[in-house]
């Protein structure tokens, strides 16, 4: 057996998010996500926010309720990553969540042309990490059905972003040149570590799942530029938040 080989259509396994968290009453239906301190120091400073309840990936992760536009949201911060960003998603499935809108920052790649803080809308994810094949059989692309919707939101919005593949990968260390040089020449335009996974977990679990991304860092084959990774200015996170919180108002 390979990784290939690894999807079991079987629902149940041996292990289950349900088998240590309960559904919780009245929880928000749509999950807003974030995988940045800042911004949810941002939203914890500007909302009105509950703690709910507490993910669990080695240390407790604060699930927080808020109102925007009359409607109930969770909130919380995830973590880098496929395999640890997916298992929080289960739990919070667990909890009640049915719809999840993500959002967190991508690299361009080579000749892509995107503007550092540039809005991005992916349509499609390359599945270069091993969590996804866990719940869907191997591919190398998912589409992402939800994309036309999000894009429908940021243009009612009237935020300018792109629409293109992402990479995603869990190699953080090992996107080489040749491995990108793949990606672009199937229309790759960012890389991301968890969007492929993110939608997998969605159509297997029957919930849905909105991504947009906003670029930080530059990979070129002559030299990495970090441009904004990890000092992105407190206006710019603002904005994210704010399109967030939109999307989930909407969907």
């Amino acid at each position: 057996m390979t990784l290939f080989d690894s999807f079991d259509p079987d629902r149940r396994a041996v292990l289950n998010p349900e088998d240590f968290i309960e559904k919780a009453a009245d929880f928000p239906e749509t999950v807003v996500v974030t995988f940045k301190q800042q911004i949810l120091d941002i939203m914890l400073d500007t909302c009105d926010c509950e703690k709910i309840a507490e993910l669990d990936l080695g240390s407790d992760i604060p699930l927080y309720r808020l109102e925007y536009g009359e409607k109930p949201l969770a909130f919380y911060k995830t973590v880098m990553g496929a395999a640890g960003a997916v298992a929080l998603m289960e739990e919070a499935i667990a909890l009640g969540g049915k719809n999840f809108v993500f959002f967190g920052s991508c690299g361009t790649l080579s000749c892509s042309g995107f503007e550092v803080g540039s809005f991005v809308v992916p349509t499609a994810a390359y599945r270069d990490e091993g969590t996804s094949y866990h719940y869907l059989e191997a591919a190398d692309y998912i589409e992402i059905e939800t994309a036309g919707r999000t894009a429908e939101i940021m243009r009612e919005l009237g935020l300018t972003f792109t629409e293109t593949k992402t990479w995603t990968t869990d190699g953080l260390y090992r996107e080489t040149v040749r491995n990108m040089r793949g990606r672009i020449a199937e229309g790759c335009g960012v890389v991301d570590m968890e969007c492929s996974a993110f939608m997998a977990v969605a159509k297997f679990r029957g919930v849905r799942a909105y991504q947009y991304l906003y670029t930080e860092d530059h990979l070129d084959e002559i030299q990495w530029e970090p441009r904004t990774l990890g000092r992105v200015p407190r206006s710019a996170s603002e904005l994210y938040l704010k399109a967030a919180l939109e999307i989930a108002a909407r969907v």
